[in-house]
């Protein structure tokens, strides 16, 4: 059964070091390069973000494609990411308005599209930190920041699950077992559910 598992959750939730752990080979989240849009230029900023998660997106069908399964280190579909800047006042609302404009272009043109089960995990604020510093390989310069959007990021994968029940699976598992979870979506590219989550969503 061909399918699409995104693992994600805050920084230092473990998604990497579980990604690592399963068989499958996986799709690697976006390492910044230092390269990237300051916001300037918001419609920029967006279709560059945009066109990143397209790229993993397509990482993920072919992985799909040769192994049957797709796991993929953070969500490939990343919108929740401006959502939630905005949502704890850290970027305007204009940054997530100007995403989710060339996110529903790259689903009406196929290029981008929901997973078929999101595996997340929030793990509280203390052991987020306990995480976060018992991880020396990494640097996390923004971690006060994405500890914050632990919330928000719960609001919008629970507004998700909500909409298409059993697409959203509470942590992750100590083996990943396909049979145990959703089927494969019928259209991975559904601007309806798309537009619904984004409606459904609260208030900024």
């Amino acid at each position: 059964m061909p399918v699409i598992v995104a693992a994600d959750g805050p920084s230092a939730a473990g998604k990497t070091t579980w990604c690592r752990a399963v068989p499958e080979q996986f799709v690697a989240e976006y390492i910044l390069a230092g390269q990237e849009p300051d916001g300037s230029d918001p419609a920029e900023q967006a279709a560059y973000w945009a066109q990143v998660n397209a790229r993993r997106w397509r990482q993920a069908l072919t992985s799909e494609d040769a192994n049957g399964v797709a796991v993929c280190d953070s969500d490939p579909l990343k919108l929740h990411y401006s959502w939630c800047l905005a949502a704890v006042g850290a970027a305007p609302v204009t940054r997530f308005e100007h995403e989710l404009a060339a996110v529903r272009q790259m689903f009406t043109e196929r290029r981008l599209g929901f997973a078929d089960v999101v595996l997340l995990s929030i793990p509280d604020p203390h052991q987020l930190a306990t995480q976060r510093n018992g991880d020396h390989t990494r640097r996390r310069g923004h971690f006060d920041l994405h500890a914050r959007l632990s919330e928000p990021l719960a609001e919008w994968y629970a507004v998700l699950d909500r909409l298409d029940p059993g697409r959203v699976v509470d942590g992750f598992p100590s083996e990943l077992d396909i049979a145990t979870l959703a089927p494969p979506r019928p259209n991975r590219n559904d601007t309806e559910l798309l537009d619904g989550l984004v409606d459904e969503l609260p208030t900024l």
